[in-house]
């Protein structure tokens, strides 16, 4: 749909019961090879997150606020992987494919919420490793559990200030019919582009407040890590070297794929016609990313890869002990 049609008065605006999610083209087959490819992911994404969330409460030895953090970021992958993907797979078979105005408006207050504090979540851990790593004998007093708690307070808040702004300011503005987004969520970039009016302050207030949150939390990381690089060139011990370089190194590929597939999002003016280039960024983005969270931190973490081998021994005896006394063996 031609938005300068609609900004010169042709269409005029309606008042819209709801939105028709487009989604992706093609065929029967097509449409069921997406739910086959997308359902396996969703679900790993979940097993993923609920395990990184149980080792991280059942393992004193994760009892640290690194892995305090962790948990509140696989808790938002959960959230916003489940935000997403049922609703996308319910319409990919679905003959109308329609979200309620409410619904949409809910949809992308939760996603703006939840995706500004993954990015602020990000950013906390990379101060944590700063404070850890830098000034370990403050660590403890300095990154004290009251510390950690405000701020993950402190990122709910701006991180809901965030949505509150980017949902109310979408929303006001007048849509034109027909009512079709060209996505498979309700979007801030999709959303724009079914709008009858001038959207120039959306789109500017768009790219100051996601800016805004990109260069902070990257300021944050590239200052934390910058530190942290000097520290480790000075340290004596390969070995501790090599444990430094196995943590930040998963906190860093997280980093490189949360960010990098923002900017391949947000980073396109909003006028930029939607592709199906645009889909599959945004299924990186809210599906795979999620998905792999869990498995960068577990794949090249020692500690959580330790815990994971106590917790699987622990089951294995619990198990031996409970077939022992069910055989009156023990």
């Amino acid at each position: 749909m031609d938005k300068s049609v609609h900004k010169n008065g042709s269409l005029p605006a309606v008042s819209l019961q709801g939105f028709v999610l487009v989604g992706f083209g093609g065929g029967a087959e097509t449409q069921t090879l997406l739910f086959a490819v997308f359902l396996p992911l969703y679900m790993l994404t979940i097993l993923g997150n609920l395990t990184m969330i149980m080792v991280i409460t059942l393992d004193a030895g994760l009892h640290s606020p690194m892995y305090f953090f962790l948990k509140n970021l696989s808790f938002v992958d959960i959230c916003l992987s489940s935000l997403i993907v049922p609703n996308a797979l319910a319409n990919i078979f679905s003959s109308s494919k329609v979200i309620s105005f409410e619904g949409c408006a809910t949809q992308l207050f939760l996603f703006s919420f939840l995706a500004a504090m993954e990015s602020f979540l990000l950013a906390v851990m990379a101060y944590d490793r700063f404070m850890a790593i830098c000034s370990p004998l403050r660590y403890s007093v300095t990154m004290s559990p009251r510390t950690c708690a405000r701020l993950v307070l402190g990122t709910v808040f701006v991180s809901c200030l965030n949505a509150i702004v980017q949902t109310s300011l979408t929303f006001q503005l007048p849509f034109c019919s027909p009512n079709h987004i060209n996505s498979f969520f309700c979007d801030i970039p999709a959303l724009i582009k079914i709008a009858c009016a001038d959207t120039t302050l959306n789109e500017l207030v768009i790219l100051g407040i996601s800016g805004f949150i990109i260069l902070c939390a990257v300021l944050v990381i590239v200052i934390s890590y910058g530190y942290i690089t000097v520290t480790i060139l000075r340290m004596q011990s390969g070995s501790g070297r090599q444990k430094v370089f196995s943590t930040c190194g998963s906190h860093m590929t997280a980093v490189f794929l949360l960010f990098g597939t923002g900017f391949a999002i947000y980073g396109q003016p909003a006028s930029t016609d939607p592709t199906e280039q645009g889909n599959l960024v945004s299924i990186v983005y809210t599906l795979v990313i999620p998905m792999f969270n869990p498995l960068i931190y577990s794949l090249r973490n020692k500690d959580v890869k330790d815990a994971l081998r106590r917790l699987g021994q622990r089951h294995s005896l619990v198990k031996k002990s409970g077939w022992c006394h069910h055989q009156g063996l023990c």
